[in-house]
């Protein structure tokens, strides 16, 4: 207290009072200074201080304070060293590599050849090597050959920001035993006495340069008038000289404003939102200009390029745009906390492919058609056996039916519900057959409605593009001939693939384009003159976005994590106010509300098509239909000539042992087996006369030379002679006498009533031919100048000699042999059949008597004048019995 009373004696000189205490001493000290009447004093902090940490509250403004800021880590003494042994052997390499390289000794007790050692030449260049690292300035001590680190020493004052608050403000530093001052410690226009307040007379304005980079930043031209009627007047001065842009703002900012049209531009976008909210909140103005070699900023021929080039020449005060933080920009000017996070990405573009030959089985996988088909052909076996093994089916051992379901007629029913044709198909009849048939036209409805749904989809909508996995994808660290990728030159992603993949980078190079727009017109350009684009993922979302024909995607996994910040001169006093600004926007939601209005909009793969807009296939879509109806024409034109070869020359063959078991695979096939042809050695009967008119009484002609004036007899179905109603035996008369022509041995009935092809489950067969061969008189034949026994049978009176009795081989005999069993068999059907209608008749007739005992005459009379009047109008005989 007695020193602060001294400081107020007028005999006092008037000087700089240094605080000897610690922090909040000098705290206490300040407080009771600030109370008395003192005159103006420069005020120092004596101890070393570490103003990171140091607080500006209760301290008077224009405060100097020396220190470090922070305390350098275990990491970066270790990265200093090596970085020093690195310089070092670098710079002895360069003049001998052999002695800098190659060890002199192997072997501690070795002696040295030479004068000189590998050790002792390095250890000369270890001296000499200095630099400004991570701890300080690392150099080595000339007297104790020690490595020196010379702390960053700074020197501080307390200053007011433009926003009025107190912040540290760097002056100078200490280096190598000099004071080395970045401004004066204090200024002429501060009042620094009794803890004087000091602002700026007038407002802060600034000048900001910004780099085009959608959406971040974009351009239009000006009105008519040259303003701008929304977004912020900037200007394109297409040079990055600092006194030509001073120029042209000190033009615009006169009364003429004679700065020329084609310069103004009207600048907007998401940086530029920002860069008005921050002038709006820290009370600051700008004059806004477009960097003039369009470039982000790198170290090329010894100078800076770009916005960090303007920032350092003092072109511009601040940098707004996707600018990249990154360790080299960092050390040579000051970045913000980041505003906006991203990594780099890769862009590629699709392509749509040329509709091969199987699309239209694309909306399947092969494995969904393969497990169709098979299921569609054990389906078929299946409804085959349930058929042939169910009493009620279709089956070739069944009842006397005129249809046989095969496995081919199972093919035709499960490809007509698969493809739903509306053509006749044999069902099953069985209900166990129905059920399987009705739950595969379930299962190929569910099948069809998924193809029909994914057709449309997958035919039109199919893109390829290059698959990349990421930067580590050997496509791009081996690439292929002909393979192009690239990034923009100067950029944040140029300067990670430069340090991360140096033989990557040296191929890329000369695909390397300006800005991230031509990157892009290179990628969807025709032909394509690039296959990946490596930017900001930040850059190609919004590309991929914007993209109405839907040409880019981004592929891969992000990499290199990076920010983007605001860019500003070293030591600025406003890098920290900004940041904190930025933390705030960060928090209250300000970022996210500007990401939303940029960024809003429908991705590509997403959008939603319009109620009109239909997807229309073209012909290319379905080639390979047209494609396989061809080559389907192609093979029925083979498979035509297959059958008549078949036909010609195999069916000849096989017919000679006469197969019985074709019918259970195909009826047609056994039809045509197993049907008599025309080349066969047997008569033909001819068609009779219908003109030809016959009396009652007489018997039917079959023999064709006498068929010319007479009626052929009708035959009945089998199935109406199965319906009719037959009289008892004993009431109809007996059957008439056997025809002159017949062989006694031979049966009339079935000689009358058969005809001559005769058909039993679809085999058919001549069946008067077995009968009569077996038959006849001997067995074997008759004696000469005598028709034979089947000439007889068939009632035809002149034979071929082909057919006269003879000893047959051996095959020839068991055909006859079968055939004649299947005539007896048919036979002794139709008798069994005979017998129980007539048994049924006289059963009826004896019913009938026990009712009605007046009329027994009428009645029965009338019974069989109901039966016999429908035979009457087919069989011209009034005496015979009705047909079998």
């Amino acid at each position: 207290m007695r020193q602060l009373e001294a400081l107020r004696e007028p005999s006092s000189t008037r000087g700089v009072v240094t605080f000897g205490c610690e922090i909040r001493e000098v705290r206490r000290l300040w407080t009771l200074a600030s109370r008395m009447t003192l005159p103006e004093f420069r005020w120092v902090l004596g101890d070393s201080q570490n103003v990171a940490e140091l607080r500006t509250e209760g301290l008077p403004l224009g405060l100097l304070a020396h220190g470090i800021m922070g305390s350098p880590s275990l990491d970066h003494y270790v990265q200093d060293s090596v970085e020093l042994v690195a310089r070092a052997v670098g710079s002895a390499a360069k003049e001998n590599p052999a002695l800098a390289l190659i060890p002199g000794t192997t072997n501690c007790m070795d002696v040295p050849q030479s004068n000189g050692s590998s050790g002792e030449y390095l250890s000369r260049f270890l001296s000499n090597t200095s630099f400004e690292g991570q701890t300080g300035f690392i150099s080595r001590d000339s007297f104790s050959q020690n490595v020196i680190s010379e702390a960053h020493h700074y020197i501080w004052s307390l200053q007011l920001d433009p926003l009025g608050q107190p912040t540290w403000t760097r002056l100078g530093r200490w280096r190598r035993g000099e004071v080395l001052m970045d401004r004066r410690a204090w200024p002429s226009h501060q009042g620094s006495g009794g803890g004087g307040d000091w602002r700026r007379s007038a407002r802060l304005h600034m000048r900001v340069v910004t780099l085009v980079e959608h959406p971040f930043v974009f351009t239009r031209e000006v009105d008519s008038d040259g303003m701008c009627p929304a977004g912020q007047l900037c200007l394109d001065p297409l040079t990055n000289d600092s006194s030509v842009v001073k120029g042209l703002f000190k033009k615009l900012s006169g009364r003429n404003g004679s700065v020329p049209t084609e310069l103004k531009k009207c600048c907007y976008g998401y940086c530029i939102d920002l860069l008005e909210k921050l002038a709006e909140d820290m009370g600051f103005t700008f004059d806004l200009y477009i960097v003039g070699d369009g470039k982000y900023g790198g170290f090329k021929n010894g100078r800076w390029t770009g916005l960090v080039g303007d920032l350092l020449s003092g072109a511009a005060h601040l940098a707004v745009t996707s600018f990249s933080i990154n360790s080299a920009r960092s050390q040579v000017i000051d970045f913000t906390s980041p505003f906006f996070s991203t990594s780099l990405g890769i862009l590629v573009r699709t392509r749509d492919t040329a509709a091969p030959i199987g699309a239209f089985m694309w909306p399947l996988h092969w494995s969904m058609w393969l497990g169709i088909f098979v299921s569609l052909h054990v389906t078929a076996v299946f409804l085959t056996l349930y058929e042939w093994f169910s009493p009620f089916g279709m089956t070739p051992r069944g009842r006397n039916r005129d249809r046989v379901f095969s496995f081919s007629s199972a093919l035709n029913v499960c490809y007509a519900i698969l493809f739903g044709r509306t053509v006749a198909i044999k069902p099953p009849k069985c209900w166990t057959g129905r059920l399987l048939m009705n739950l595969w036209a379930i299962f190929c409805l569910f099948c069809l409605s998924t193809y029909t749904a994914n057709l449309a989809a997958v035919m039109v909508g199919e893109k390829t593009y290059e698959q990349l996995s990421g930067i580590h994808d050997p496509k791009l660290h081996h690439p292929s001939q002909g393979f192009r990728f690239a990034t923009v030159k100067e950029s944040s992603a140029e300067d990670y693939l430069k340090k991360s993949f140096p033989e990557m980078h040296e191929y890329m190079r000369r695909y390397n384009v300006p800005a991230t727009p031509d990157g892009i017109h290179n990628l969807k350009a025709d032909p394509q003159r690039l296959d990946a684009f490596i930017m900001d993922k930040a850059l190609l979302d919004y590309e991929v976005s914007i993209d109405a024909e839907c040409k880019t995607l981004t592929v891969g996994k992000p990499f290199a994590i990076e920010g983007y910040g605001i860019g500003l001169p070293q030591n600025s006093p406003l890098t920290s106010n900004i940041s904190e600004l930025v933390s705030q926007y960060k928090s209250d939601g300000f970022m996210d509300t500007l990401h939303d209005k940029w960024y809003k909009v429908v991705p590509c793969g997403k959008r939603s098509f319009a109620v009109t807009e239909t997807l229309q296939m073209g012909i290319k879509h379905f080639s390979g239909l047209f494609v396989m109806l061809c080559v389907g024409v192609v093979l029925s034109l083979v498979t035509t000539v297959a059958e008549h070869i078949v036909y010609k020359l195999v069916i000849p063959r096989v017919k000679e042992p006469r197969f019985r078991y074709w019918l259970h695979t195909s009826q047609r096939l056994h039809r045509a087996l197993n049907s008599v042809f025309n080349d066969d050695k047997l008569p033909t009967v001819t068609k009779p006369d219908k003109r030809c008119n016959e009396g009652n009484n007489q018997s039917a002609c079959w023999n064709p030379s006498e068929s010319s004036h007479c009626n052929r007899r009708r035959v009945l179905p089998q199935e109406m002679q199965n319906d009719l109603e037959r009289p008892t035996s004993q009431e109809l008369p007996g059957p008439p006498p056997p025809s002159p022509q017949s062989h006694p041995h031979t049966f009339p009935l079935l000689e009358k009533h058969l005809p001559i092809v005769t058909n039993t489950n679809g085999r058919s067969d001549m069946l008067g031919r077995g009968l009569g061969q077996g038959l006849g008189p001997g067995q074997g034949g008759s004696g000469q100048g005598t028709t034979s026994g089947p000439c007889r049978a068939l009632g035809v009176g002149d034979c071929s000699p082909g057919l006269g009795v003879g000893r047959k081989p051996l095959v020839q005999e068991l055909s006859e042999l079968e055939g004649q069993i299947l005539v007896i068999k048919q036979q002794l059907q139709t008798a069994m059949r005979r017998k129980r209608e007539l048994e049924q008749y006289q059963s009826d007739n004896q019913q009938a008597n026990q009712t009605s005992h007046s009329q027994p005459t009428t009645h029965q009379s009338n019974q069989f004048a109901q039966y016999t009047q429908p035979h009457e109008q087919t069989n011209p005989h009034t005496n015979t019995l009705p047909e079998f």
